[in-house]
């Protein structure tokens, strides 16, 4: 079945009289989420650092690029899959990491949500180390769909092995580091409502849950939340340097992708450090203002990587979206906050139906503009535009 399809089942269920329940516009998606969700966590999830201004030239860098359209190509059916990492997945796009996933399910557990949804699409989650449930749990509900574990590298080498061992025990296909996260940005919209999820204890069953981290409380965290969040405080903030690199790698047999990457440089010396990938983001804007947009660095990030798989997300809306940065380059794309709105819109279903959906466009613009595969989406399929 070709991911537009989806299109095609929403007509027919229209003949018998059932409309969709949840927003098919992205506006529409972003509008009733806002009012589904506490304030606090509404901000938390659509905020930005600053003014926001990097978070909104993230979304309309795309607006600066076209695709041109190829007549006579065939293109009545597509291949929209791709190999990463020794990985045949359905769709070059996966689910990029949201640490408060739990708080924006009605049931707390958001994060096991997401994981039942990428059963369902086949469209990979990338586990945040902040997580309302175990990364355990998490994986149990993957199903036959790949999954990818994001680890915040703390403090205590011990606590970051143990991490990493127990995702990889848990079956989790690769491991990204994020280098993004130093520290933590100002992000004005949580300062005005005073909100940090973690410092209410929000997000951290990957901590509580781990032995070394447990072993080095007082008492049993679960007996005192408190000494859980302080002693987090005390770990969990590593700003890496590249001499942490080589240790990083030494702990995985697993693909080590290291996220966060905009610059051509680090991109070539992460590679020479032995990274199997590179993940071109900024964070969708909320780490740090004034910076470019990362779709303006993904073509440099591409080229530097020379070979190696660069995942990318921020600023993707759309299917459009996704199209034009795989013609950029990357090798598969993640989806954010669109996501997000789906989970607390409609839990799973939810999730599901804005994967769906964004597969659904992508796969449609291919086949109007004439680009029968992945493979088939290079540079030359875009044209920058100036207006």
């Amino acid at each position: 079945m070709a991911f537009g399809d989806y299109q095609s089942e929403i007509y027919v269920q229209g003949l018998a009289g059932v409309m969709p329940t949840l927003p098919m516009a992205y506006a529409d998606l972003e509008a009733q989420a806002a009012a589904a969700l506490p304030l606090s966590v509404w901000s938390f999830v659509a905020g930005g650092a600053g003014d926001e201004r990097t978070q909104q030239i993230n979304v309309t860098a795309f607006e600066r690029w076209g695709l041109v359209p190829r007549m006579l190509v065939g293109a009545n059916a597509r291949d929209l899959s791709v190999d990463m990492f020794g990985i045949k997945l359905p769709a070059p796009v996966f689910m990029a990491p949201i640490g408060v996933l739990g708080m924006c399910a009605q049931d707390g557990h958001g994060d096991l949500a997401t994981a039942r949804a990428a059963a369902v699409t086949g469209v990979p989650m990338m586990a945040s180390t902040f997580s309302a449930d175990p990364l355990e749990d998490v994986a149990a509900e993957f199903g036959d769909t790949s999954g990818f574990f994001q680890l915040y590298t703390p403090k205590d080498r011990e606590l970051a092995a143990s991490l990493v061992k127990r995702a990889e025990r848990a079956g989790y296909q690769a491991i990204v580091v994020a280098l993004d996260q130093p520290v933590t940005g100002w992000r004005p919209r949580d300062l005005a409502t005073a909100y940090s999820p973690p410092l209410r204890g929000h997000g951290l069953a990957n901590y509580s849950s781990d032995p070394i981290f447990h072993a080095a409380l007082a008492r049993r965290p679960q007996h005192d939340p408190r000494a859980t969040v302080l002693h987090w405080l005390k770990t969990w903030n590593n700003p890496l340097s590249w001499d942490d690199l080589p240790w990083l790698r030494s702990l995985t047999t697993l693909p080590l992708i290291v996220k966060g990457i905009c610059h051509p440089d680090d991109a070539r010396r992460a590679k020479d450090a032995g990274v199997d990938g590179i993940y071109c983001s900024n964070h969708g804007g909320r780490q740090a203002n004034g910076g470019l947009p990362a779709l303006a660095c993904l073509p440099a990030v591409v080229q530097a990587a020379d070979g190696l798989p660069v995942l990318f997300d921020s600023g993707i809306r759309s299917g459009a979206d996704i199209v034009k940065a795989l013609a950029l380059g990357a090798t598969a794309v993640g989806i954010g906050r669109p996501y997000v709105y789906g989970l607390a819109l409609g839990g799973t279903d939810g999730v599901v139906h804005v994967l769906r959906s964004l597969l659904a466009e992508a796969d449609l613009i291919m086949a109007v503009n004439g680009y029968p595969s992945v493979r088939d989406l290079t540079a030359e399929a875009l044209q920058h535009v100036e207006y």
